[in-house]
């Protein structure tokens, strides 16, 4: 499984850079080595991904430790961890891209995450030699306190590619922006997610983004963005209740046919629990309950990692 994800990672190159680094952990025993998982990126496609069906989910303690599991479906799942790392404290994040140079020298994994009122844009490096991982971040915007959540889209296989930050906020709007380079561009608020509670990107397609969200409630919709300026976002009603207790949500394609497995994570607990989706569509899709994962989800935040080639198709 984790041959596979290093390989995926390298499927393409990828740039992105960060500074200020805050420190670096040496993984207990990588075992495989970071370098062999990388080292069969010639056995594997992109396409690949798709059929792979398992959760890559991590979760950052408040000391600001790094934990990420694979989680496949099984009654109950089943869970293999990965090496822990020192990371920075954060109370929100968007999604972790694995990614490398094209002669598999290198290995990185990129993302976005809030620490207090604070945006930042991180770059994980990994020492393909012992599997240290060294994290550096960048801040990037102020202003996010009243910010509860964010997800992050990245559609990236062909033109036209976009990546977007998502963000909710407590006035129950739902906020894009447009990241351009190390740049973001503000595209405007959608009105009307006051009830809402968590959410994860479950597709990434040229002309939309859709997220998977949950209410208050418990309630659990599809919301589609176009990319398209001024479009309005398309509300589908999967499941009424049953949601309610989760903080966070992750996101991973499921075989061929456009299946999503959905992690959601109770922070009050420290619990999780996986399901299994078909290709959404409304109140029609289908669902198995696989039940709770064998893991401590003892985070401040929980956030999919993901192969940045690795395209979500589940709406």
């Amino acid at each position: 499984m984790k041959l596979q994800r290093f390989a995926l990672a390298l499927a393409g190159a990828g740039l992105l850079a960060a500074t200020a680094v805050s420190g670096t952990a040496a993984a207990a025993d990588p075992n495989p080595s970071w370098k062999t998982k990388l080292g069969e990126k010639s056995q594997t496609t992109v396409k690949a991904a798709a059929a792979e069906c398992a959760s890559w989910v991590g979760w950052v303690q408040p000391s600001g430790l790094a934990q990420h599991a694979d989680v496949t479906p099984s009654k109950p799942p089943k869970a293999e961890k990965w090496n822990d790392f020192q990371f920075v404290g954060t109370r929100a994040s968007g999604t972790w891209y694995l990614t490398g140079n094209s002669t598999g020298t290198r290995a990185w994994f990129s993302g976005l995450f809030l620490q207090g009122a604070n945006l930042y844009r991180q770059t994980s490096y990994v020492n393909l030699s012992n599997g240290a991982i060294t994290p550096s971040a960048t801040r990037v915007g102020s202003g996010w306190t009243s910010f509860t959540t964010i997800a992050t889209s990245n559609y990236s296989i062909t033109t036209p590619r976009h990546a977007y930050l998502y963000g909710l906020n407590t006035n129950g709007s739902l906020y894009r922006y447009a990241q351009i380079g190390t740049s973001f561009k503000a595209l405007g608020s959608l009105p009307g997610f006051k009830s809402f509670k968590a959410m994860t990107v479950i597709s990434e397609t040229a002309t939309y983004d859709t997220l998977l969200m949950t209410t208050k409630a418990g309630a659990i919709y599809t919301v589609r963005i176009p990319v398209a300026a001024n479009a309005k976002p398309v509300l589908k009603l999967v499941r009424s209740t049953g949601f309610a207790a989760y903080e966070a949500l992750t996101s991973h394609s499921c075989g061929t046919r456009g299946g999503s497995l959905i992690v959601g994570v109770d922070h009050d607990t420290d619990t999780g629990q996986q399901y299994a989706f078909s290709k959404f569509n409304g109140a029609s899709t289908a669902m198995t309950a696989y039940g709770k994962i064998p893991l401590v989800f003892n985070g401040t935040t929980t956030a999919p990692f993901t192969s940045y080639y690795d395209q979500l198709v589940g709406e």
